[in-house]
């Protein structure tokens, strides 16, 4: 029997990266999938090759109603969600805060924060009335430490990790899980929509993580016995540390 017979995972942007790596997966090991994102055209590719575990749902999980809607409207043999991934999230920009396009950053914060605020709401109460559940958000470690450079998705994903956390200590007394997963440095779209650049290999010098690996460090999570959470995991490459470690010598920008 393979190790995820009997769930259903609600994986949000599955179109690419840690998203369709995890749908992939989880259907592989059993499990039923609902995929949602934006680009059709690569949802109806997932479907043809995942089959009939895999419903897919074009939607963009920063629009509520349509979100709640979807939700709502799932088919009987996939309404009953035990696996809740917010996985979609994007960056936008490297800018400083006093030069940054703040349509980017409210685009970070409508994908980033809503989205998660508005799947959690859609599916939470499911699985309170099952009694059964796993929320799996995936964070990210610009959300733990400090550096130069796109201030407000560091903040978005600090805001995914408190919530995580704050939503496990409502949970009490329930057999629901709540994880906040944060990711390092990962051979994905992430630097493509970030800098709008495709030309440029970020990733030429070092070992990044592929999302496989991601996809696998969620599934094993999600197989523990279900007495154990996981409340917080980092995962970084070997080839990535802790924080910037920036000192600026000499005189001050702007100094009088």
């Amino acid at each position: 029997m393979a190790i995820l017979d009997g769930e259903t995972a609600f994986v949000t942007g599955a179109t690419a990266g840690f998203g369709e790596a995890i749908a992939r997966l989880f259907v592989a090991e059993g499990a039923k999938v609902i995929a949602l994102g934006r680009r059709s055209d690569r949802l109806e590719k997932l479907q043809t090759e995942l089959g009939e575990k895999c419903l897919t749902i074009t939607l963009d999980v920063s629009d509520r109603n349509a979100v709640h809607t979807a939700v709502a409207g799932l088919p009987e043999d996939f309404a009953d969600i035990t696996i809740l991934i917010n996985n979609a999230g994007l960056a936008l920009g490297k800018a400083s805060a006093w030069e940054a396009d703040i349509d980017d950053w409210e685009t970070m914060v409508d994908t980033n924060i809503k989205g998660v605020l508005y799947c959690t709401r859609a599916i939470l109460p499911g699985m309170v009335s099952r009694d059964r559940g796993h929320v799996i958000n995936v964070s990210s470690v610009a959300g733990n430490h400090f550096g130069p450079g796109g201030p407000v998705y560091s903040a978005t994903k600090s805001f995914v990790t408190q919530f995580s956390m704050n939503t496990r200590a409502d949970l009490i007394g329930r057999n629901i899980r709540v994880t906040a997963i944060s990711p390092g440095m990962s051979e994905t779209e992430f630097d493509i929509v970030r800098t709008g650049n495709s030309d440029v290999n970020f990733y030429e010098d070092f070992k990044a993580m592929k999302s496989d690996d991601i996809a696998q460090v969620i599934l094993d999570i999600v197989t523990l016995p279900s007495y154990v959470n996981v409340n917080t995991i980092e995962v970084m490459p070997v080839a990535q540390t802790f924080g910037s470690r920036l000192v600026h010598r000499g005189p001050s920008k702007g100094a009088r």
